[in-house]
């Protein structure tokens, strides 16, 4: 309706100019005595259609004001509701990707002053299925020179870029010695916000310099993704596995995956959505320590493989070597391409792992740890091992050569407090009593 007055409106308004002007000419022109009478004759004629085109555009002019007021009351002149009709809305910004066939799963590579990480590099390069789906960030610290001419000779194959304040960080003074620890803290932040908050990805994988990947890596996550996109339970997907000492795995079941409650990093996946809740509240230091405090893991699980797909063979660093040349020098890298895009991984889902995996820990035989150290019981398969209280945890850990620390009472690889493992060849869960409540933090 408002549409068809406006166009009324607009034909009045053109009728009134033309007739004008016309009237106009008329008047300017000197009259004859031949045709006076014929001028005056056309000249009233005008004057009368100007006069009836403006009594039509007043009466139009009118029915937009009944129009406009009834719209307003929300009720027509009959009383009848009128229901305007809404401008169309706005377009919404286009929603980021969450199909995993088609996702883009950068990996920002930390570095700082090891020129080897040249190592890491390479084996991302060359295991990468796509360079569209999985850019390579490499984010430089420390203005180490010889590492940025190693991380600049691969050219447009990775993306470099470098952490701006290399200032020193004031720290309490009983902190002084962990100054590295600071700058590695503010490194994270800055990296993980660039790739979040100015490339805008959806989700990123998190490797140091000093990893090596297994050939199945990027398979692994582009697998994994889309579980952490479906369970709200979890908050992230690792490579790693804390206790994955060869000894201590089936590498026979490389595609095999777990839930657990320890933060393991060392190569993990995280999506945006976990940036958004953790940047406000980075801690200044120990980032990877305050990951696995209660207040930041709320109940959640990382996905961890029983055979890892990364290895560290960085013994120099902040930590000075701390467990290198006990455990983590000697965790198994799988070599083995297991094609977990083809699987299904369902079971890692809350519920079902919890309805399929608790029972098969409970079941298992219970057997002392002289037995398991004898090698004895063998005709009984899988086995569990009970602890009842922190110190005959760490005591069972140390005899078995499990990683025996624990993080806010969480062991490392443990899932509701039972730690699976290989020891001489068979299956054993480390377990606490099954009316097991939670995790107890004075136990770190």
């Amino acid at each position: 309706m408002l549409k068809k007055s406006s166009l009324v409106l607009w034909g009045a308004a053109l009728f009134i100019a033309w007739n004008g002007l016309l009237l106009l000419f008329l008047w300017s022109r000197p009259p004859s005595p031949a045709s006076s009478g014929e001028g005056d004759r056309l000249t009233a004629e005008v004057i009368r259609l100007a006069q009836d085109a403006e009594t039509e555009l007043e009466r139009q002019k009118d029915l937009l004001r009944q129009i406009h007021r009834y719209s307003r009351l929300g009720t027509g002149p009959t009383g009848l509701r009128i229901t305007p009709i809404p401008p169309p809305p706005p377009s919404p910004p286009p929603p980021r990707p969450t199909d995993p066939a088609g996702a883009v799963l950068p990996v920002l590579v930390m570095a700082c002053d090891r020129s080897t990480v040249r190592r890491c590099l390479d084996k991302l390069l060359r295991y990468r299925p796509s360079a569209q789906r999985f850019p390579v960030i490499v984010s430089q610290d420390c203005g180490h020179a010889e590492t940025a001419r190693v991380i600049a000779s691969y050219g447009d194959a990775v993306a470099h870029i470098r952490q701006p304040d290399l200032s020193d960080i004031p720290v309490p003074a009983e902190h002084r010695k962990f100054q590295g620890y600071y700058k590695i803290a503010r490194h994270y932040r800055w990296a993980l916000g660039q790739v979040f908050r100015t490339f805008r990805y959806r989700a990123a994988i998190v490797v140091e310099d000093d990893l090596e990947v297994a050939p199945d890596f990027f398979e692994y996550f582009q697998a994994a993704f889309p579980l952490l996109l479906a369970d709200r339970s979890l908050w992230c997907v690792s490579a790693w596995n804390d206790n994955g000492k060869e000894q201590m795995v089936d590498v026979g079941q490389a595609e095999l995956l777990y839930r657990t409650d320890f933060f393991p990093g060392l190569g993990w996946l995280l999506l945006a959505e976990l940036w958004d809740e953790l940047e406000p509240k980075w801690p200044r230091a120990f980032w990877d320590d305050w990951m696995r405090q209660p207040e930041q893991r709320r109940d959640r699980s990382c996905v961890r493989p029983e055979v890892s797909r990364t290895m560290t063979f960085g013994r120099k660093g902040v930590s000075h070597g701390q467990f290198f040349d006990q455990y983590l020098k000697f965790i198994k890298l799988n070599d083995r391409f297991v094609p977990f895009t083809q699987l299904d991984l369902s079971y890692l889902k809350k519920e079902e792992y919890e309805r399929s995996f608790l029972p098969k820990v409970y079941a298992a035989p219970e057997v002392r740890v002289e037995e398991l150290q004898g090698n004895r019981r063998r005709e009984l398969g899988a086995v569990r091992l009970q602890y009842s209280g922190r110190d005959s945890f760490k005591a069972f850990a140390k005899a078995l050569g499990l990683m025996d620390d624990l993080k806010s009472g969480v062991p490392r690889a443990g899932y509701r407090g039972i730690v699976s493992f290989v020891y001489r060849g068979r299956r054993v869960y480390l377990a606490p009593p099954s009316d097991w409540t939670g995790y107890d933090p004075s136990w770190s």
